[in-house]
């Protein structure tokens, strides 16, 4: 099964979903990519990650434009800026979900606050692809 997960900068929240998905099952083909790629990878994402032991630090932020001509069991967006602008994929999707989630990179306040933002959508992140994985994605398997 193969999946790309889309967000504006292709930095923080795209590249976290990606990672569960690849823990969740190591066979699902899992790519992400941004709308406006920011060309790397958020440093907060990755170190939310790896403290419960997923290592996203070898991800790139790739542009969508890459992936445009592929075919796709499911594209995903994860912000509402990459859901208005997704752009007409040339290939094949079968299926095309958004699942919203807050950009922790936005955050403002205190180091521990900004901080608490990163694990916050962490969590989220990882209790909606889980229940994705488990309704949807592990059915078609």
């Amino acid at each position: 099964m193969k999946l790309l997960i889309l967000c504006t900068g292709n930095s923080c929240r795209s590249q976290m979903a990606h990672g569960f998905l690849k823990s969740f099952d190591k066979n699902l083909e899992v790519f992400s990519a941004g709308t406006e790629a920011s060309g790397k990878l958020n440093r907060g994402a990755a170190k939310a990650m790896k403290e419960i032991g997923i290592d996203i630090s070898n991800h790139t932020s790739d542009s969508v434009e890459k992936y445009l001509k592929e075919e796709w069991d499911y594209v995903i967006t994860v912000c509402g800026g990459a859901n208005e602008k997704c752009p007409a994929f040339i290939g094949k999707v079968k299926n095309r979900l958004h699942i919203g989630f807050d950009d922790p990179s936005h955050a403002v306040g205190t180091d521990k606050f900004i901080w608490s933002e990163y694990i916050r959508v962490r969590d989220e992140i990882k209790d909606a692809f889980w229940k994705l994985y488990l309704k949807k994605i592990k059915a078609q398997l």
